[in-house]
């Protein structure tokens, strides 16, 4: 029974089947019933957060699949990906362990700062491609579709340069409208810029969302302390991570 509920609905807790057995007269405790689902290879594990997805969609997310399901590397080799995100001061600070004595938890060495509200954040325009980094540079004003377009101009081309990107490289960037205005489209027709199609609502296929990730993990863990520390830190992380790390 225990099996066939959760396999049924996998959302069902622990205290759940407690109660639904004590219903049927049977007692057992939550460790009972977690040995239970172990030996039947099954764990509890946190659910994992995926884009909202509508028929429309995924016939998109398909069709993408099944175009490019033959694509040699090479072709992948010559994308230029962008995008931009947000870092928090404090935002993603990591549980970590500390050894301490008794009663020592409030010293300075055992605790990890936080503020309220997250202490801050800055907002970034970065790109990659399998050949490693090109620039990140930080976004102080709200972005519109113009600041996007000089963002491109400004800083893609010299990327692409220093990254030696073969003739003929492709941009991709996602379907924010920013990126798929009526103007953007334009400046990137009359720059020649080819451009990947790329299906809506499809974070989990974005390769420069791994790299984002990546970031945040970095700097998070050097626990910069002001917006200033966050944004060096974050431009030194970057220079860092390989170009094994953003093909991956």
């Amino acid at each position: 029974m225990i099996t066939r509920t959760v396999s049924k609905d996998p959302r069902t807790t622990r205290g759940d089947l407690v109660n639904d057995l004590q219903r049927a007269g049977t007692k057992v405790t939550k460790a009972t019933i977690s040995n239970t689902l172990r030996r039947q290879g099954l764990k509890s594990c946190s659910a994992r957060r995926i884009p909202l997805l509508k028929p429309v969609h995924v016939q998109a997310r398909l069709k993408f699949a099944r175009e490019h399901l033959d694509d040699p590397e090479e072709d992948w080799e010559n994308v230029i990906s962008s995008d931009e995100t947000k870092i928090e001061l404090f935002g993603k600070n990591l549980t970590r362990r500390v050894w301490r004595r008794k009663n020592a938890e409030l010293h300075p060495k055992n605790t990890i700062p936080t503020v309220k509200h997250g202490g801050g954040n800055i907002m970034l325009w970065g790109c990659f491609s399998a050949k490693g980094p090109g620039r990140l540079i930080r976004v102080k004003e709200r972005m519109n579709g113009a600041m996007y377009r000089e963002i491109l101009s400004d800083n893609l081309l010299p990327s692409a340069r220093a990254l030696k990107m073969k003739r003929g490289w492709v941009f991709q960037h996602d379907n924010d409208p920013k990126h798929t205005a009526r103007a953007t489209k334009e400046w990137l027709r009359k720059k020649h810029f080819k451009v990947l199609e790329w299906p809506s609502q499809s974070p989990d296929l974005y390769p420069i969302e791994n790299l984002w990730r990546e970031l945040k993990v970095c700097v998070a863990q050097r626990q910069p302390q002001h917006i200033t520390a966050l944004e060096e830190i974050c431009m030194e992380d970057w220079a860092k991570i390989p170009a094994t790390m953003k093909s991956a």
